[in-house]
């Protein structure tokens, strides 16, 4: 690569940029990072290469989102189920591991990349499973692809995702259920997974997440425990699937089951959960939120959710959770440094405490989101993962000064290192 020229410092935006699109960061805006380092934007890489309907599978460049890939994929009987809740790009949803509602049948993002291209930080171009190949299983070897999938930029840049794809369900069935209480709910989960019901997507909002989610949606939704469940299936099978599932719900305490087959009564239903950020947030208007993500074994979900609710009320803070634990917290203006940040150390910690960990986690079945934060560049928007090389930080997403601190972030050093080499100055 030459002789490395003289590096200079970025300069920070004059304003944060909102809408960074893929990658890392807004169209020719660089946002700061709090102990050195350089961002990419990818975005304008947005080739959907090297479809194989025979194969399952897809290759994709950074700027290709979730939501473009599946309407390329439309009226090919294929799509790409991993749904983190917004349009995220599939390129950083593979850097940060992202899951998302219909994980608990289709798998998290781990074991749907089939191969990486990766620019590392010398400038070698490394593909993870070699070039041109798409191994469903390995036996020999490393498992590189594994590893660069949710590291978060720190290992490389990722500029092609080789994505495994699976058939669309002939039919599909959802609908809501309410619990005399998270216990009850949660206990259901159990049962729906111990019967094999081939659940596609199954999440939990407690009482006050319910009650938020209704009121903001406009949907009829009580404010109870609720599940929400959706079933995948030929139509032949789905009705045997139905009376499984309504049979499990009757048993633990549940009621209000009213199924949705239409695609557009199904599309509400999960609108208003991938809503639910705001609609936690409407609770208290103009206070600040704050969100965390633990990830624990079903059975210590009720446990780890009482637990939580009693520290917010002894906090004082608002804070309705949803999928596995995961409390949206509004402190009072005033509030938001020492009460906020206290308790979502608390609740990292109590979910590592449980055999989880503290982050990850979509649903009561036990795939997970990242952190809506972390690895992407840009004011907050729920679940839209990004890839970046970000380590530690300050300051909120939502002011956009700063970074947050990421979950595997390594303590600052006493003296900061230099930029790597490998980024050149053009102008030296």
């Amino acid at each position: 690569m030459g002789t490395p020229r003289t590096l200079r410092p970025l300069a920070p935006p004059p304003s944060p940029c909102p809408g960074a699109l893929g990658a890392h960061l807004c169209p020719a805006v660089l946002m700061p990072l709090c102990q050195g380092g350089v961002c990419f934007d990818l975005s304008r890489m947005d080739a959907i290469t090297e479809l194989s309907l025979e194969d399952f599978s897809v290759s994709v460049e950074p700027g290709v989102t979730h939501k473009a890939l599946n309407s390329h994929l439309r009226g090919t009987g294929l799509w790409f189920p991993v749904d983190p809740g917004a349009d995220a790009s599939l390129c950083g949803m593979a850097a940060t591991g992202a899951s998302g509602t219909n994980a608990v049948r289709y798998g998290t993002m781990r074991p749907n990349v089939l191969n990486l291209r990766v620019v590392l930080p010398d400038g070698r171009l490394l593909h993870t499973a070699g070039p041109g190949r798409q191994p469903r299983k390995r036996a020999a070897g490393y498992d590189l692809t594994s590893l660069f999938v949710g590291s978060e930029g720190t290992l490389g840049f990722l500029t092609r995702a080789t994505l495994r794809l699976h058939p669309l369900p002939e039919a599909a069935a959802a609908t809501t259920a309410t619990f005399p209480s998270v216990r009850a709910a949660v206990a259901c989960t159990v049962h729906v997974l111990q019967a094999a019901v081939p659940v596609a997507r199954i999440e939990l909002l407690d009482e006050a997440m319910a009650g938020a989610c209704g009121r903001f949606s406009g949907l009829e939704l009580p404010a109870a425990a609720t599940l929400l469940l959706e079933l995948h299936g030929s139509r032949h099978g789905l009705a045997e699937q139905r009376r499984q599932a309504e049979e499990i719900v009757q048993l633990n305490g549940g009621s209000g089951l009213a199924w949705a087959e239409e695609p557009e009564a199904r599309g509400r239903l999960w609108a208003m959960r991938h809503s639910a950020r705001y609609a936690a947030l409407a609770l208290r208007p103009g206070c600040q939120g704050y969100c965390t993500d633990v990830c624990v074994p079903i059975s210590c979900l009720p446990d780890v959710v009482a637990e939580t609710q009693r520290d917010l009320q002894d906090s004082g803070l608002t804070g309705p959770s949803g999928g596995p634990a995961r409390p949206c917290l509004r402190p009072a203006p005033g509030q938001a440094g020492a009460g906020g940040g206290g308790h979502l150390h608390r609740g990292a910690r109590r979910g590592a405490g449980q055999a989880g960990a503290a982050a990850g986690g979509a649903g009561p079945g036990g795939a997970g989101h990242p952190a809506p934060h972390q690895g992407r560049a840009g004011p907050a928007q729920p679940h839209e993962p990004r890839q970046g090389a970000l380590r530690g930080g300050s300051g909120t997403p939502e002011s956009g000064q700063g970074w947050p601190r990421c979950r595997n972030a390594l303590p600052a050093p006493p003296n900061p290192p230099s930029p790597p080499l490998w980024v050149r100055d053009p102008h030296p």
